[in-house]
Parts: structure tokens; sequence; C-alpha cells
């Protein structure tokens, strides 16, 4: 059987529709119909080869919801018919000390879901079954393609670092991770600050959970104010007021794939020891946490659908900016 699939046959060009042989589900693989893909700028990078390891053609797609249609050798047949959401990872070895440990999303056998492999623009996508989620009852399959990839990396610094609910936290950019990033460190007890460069966003940054915005290049005006600031945008920022406005202890959490270096004096670091970190999504575990707690805390993206067909139009309005916040592209 052959599959559709929405590709790009080199940089930068358009996806054009074709298709591929079905594959086989591999041990431990299953294959997902797909329902409902969201729309990552980590797509458009990928496209346009920005990180240097894109191969064409590229099918991109990796915030897939699908139902489980097939399964590989060592999958339960029972999981057939279950609905289950994908996201950047797809596989990992499984018996490395980072997979036994529960940091699987740290494997450096790590296999990504549109690195060298066909994504979720299609009808059809295979991954392994720990690294597609059960959706619980009570999640929306329509809206939640976002929160495997946006979610997931948002949702990371707080879970797997632990942070204490009465952390003040500042979120940089509230865009289509950022507007996720409020909504889990208010659930999460926290006192939230959106940062922003565009004030025309401050109520509906409140309305997503921020306590209070500020201008981002008022940021010098806050010293010593945050424990934990997540960045999500990938442009170079004022590093100098960013690290002053970490309490003592406090850390940058860097999530946008900014490609030039972050310029940091030492003595940011070492005089109130602050910290920089960052995180690639995170694991199973925490994906299954995640999820519960969106259904808890009736936490999901807020997305714009359009038909599978109508993807290079999602792709050039995502790249003008034009979309709140995520677009989600339904199967047809």
């Amino acid at each position: 059987m052959s599959i559709t699939v929405w590709q790009a046959l080199e940089a930068g060009a358009p996806l054009v529709p074709g298709t591929r042989p079905r594959l086989e589900p591999a041990a431990d693989e299953l294959v997902l119909e797909v329902l409902h893909c969201g729309l990552c700028h980590s797509d458009l990078s990928m496209l346009d080869n920005h990180w240097g390891m894109s191969s064409y053609p590229l099918v991109p797609g990796h915030e897939v919801v699908g139902r489980v249609v097939e399964v590989g050798p060592g999958v339960n047949p029972a999981l057939i018919g279950e609905l289950r959401g994908l996201g950047w990872i797809c596989g990992s070895c499984s018996h490395c000390p980072q997979c036994l440990g529960g940091t699987g999303n740290l494997c450096a056998s790590l296999e990504a879901t549109i690195v060298g492999r066909q994504g979720g623009f299609a009808s059809h996508v295979t991954a392994r079954q720990d690294w597609t989620i059960p959706l619980p009852e009570g999640m929306d399959p329509a809206a939640a393609g976002p929160l495997f990839c946006g979610g997931i990396t948002v949702f990371a610094p707080l879970v797997d670092e632990a942070v204490s609910p009465t952390a003040h936290v500042a979120v940089i950019g509230i865009g289509g991770l950022g507007h996720m990033a409020l909504q889990f460190a208010r659930a999460w007890g926290c006192e939230v600050t959106a940062l922003t460069t565009n004030l025309a966003k401050a109520e509906e940054a409140r309305g997503f959970g921020a306590h209070h915005v500020q201008a981002l290049d008022q940021l010098g005006e806050l010293p010593g104010r945050f424990d934990l600031v997540i960045n999500t945008v990938n442009q170079a920022l004022p590093w100098a007021d960013v690290m002053g406005s970490l309490a003592p202890r406090g850390r940058l959490h860097q999530l946008g794939a900014a490609l030039d270096p972050i310029q940091v004096g030492a003595f940011d670091l070492i005089m109130a020891r602050r910290s920089i970190t960052g995180s690639p999504t995170s694991s199973p575990a925490s994906l299954l946490k995640m999820v519960d707690f969106c259904v808890r805390h009736n936490i999901r993206p807020a997305v714009e659908h359009l038909p599978m067909d109508r993807i290079n139009e999602a792709i050039a309005r995502l790249r003008q900016g034009d979309v709140r916040y995520r677009f989600v592209l339904d199967a047809i």
C-alpha cells in the first residue's frame, strides 16, 4: 500500500503532494493514521535547512495526533484504534543509561520524527510505541497536536527541574511556545510575568495566565526579580539585562534555537550563582505527566485549523508571524 505525503523537493520549496510506499512497522513500532498535525517553527527551520540536517524530499510535521492502525512485533494489538500523540522524538534505543534512567530524550541514538524520516504531514506516520502518548479522556484530539512538541518544550523546565510553585517565573515571547508556557507556569502555582516586545498582546497574555506583563526593553528595571526566565524566542536579547533580572541562584532556561552565541559575562553567573540551561523536549514519562496536567487544569493550545491541502498557506502565514497561536492541519 502507498501513503500520501506533503513534501518539499528542495530547501525552501513549497510542499507538493506525493505518494510513498507504506513502511511496515518494525519491532516495537506502530503506525498512526494522521488525523491532525500541528505546524511548528522547527518545521520551517527544517524546510529551509537552517540546522544543516535536512534531507530532501522532506516531509515535515511533528505534532501529530493519530489513530493506531497497525502494530509491529512486540506491540499489543489491543492498541489498534487508540488515539495517540507524537512529537519531535519518535524513537530511542531503550537500553542506554539515559533511556533506563528516564531521560530518553537525551539518548545518543535518538530518532527525530522529521530528520531522515517521513513526518506527519502525511496520511500515516510510523514511530516507536513508547514515544507515542495515549490521549487521556477529556483531551480534545483536534487541538492536542501542539502539546507534543511546543507544549512539552515549555512544560519540561517546570517538571524536570522541579521548579517550586512559589517561584517567580518570567516567559519571554508570547507566541506559539510562550502562550502555553504562561498557562503551565500559572497552573503550576508560580507568579508569572510575560515579557514581550508587543504590549498589544498584554490582555491575551493575562488571559493565558500572566499576573504581570512587562515590555522586554524595560527588563533592566527588574533586577533580581525572577527565579526562572523561560526564553522562547530565537533572537539576540539584551543578555546582561536578562541575567541581571535573575534572583540569586536564578536560572535562564533557553528554548529558542538561536544560532548566534549567547553573550554572558562571567560575573553575571558568579556573583549571584546564576545559571543557564536548556532542554530538548522531554521524556515519555514527562509527556504522560503533561497530558494529565493539561486535562486537570484545562490547559490547551490556542489553535487555528486549516485542511491539510492548505499547508502552504499555513507555512506562509507562520513565516510572517500571522497566527494566534498555532496552526493545526486537519486530514481531509
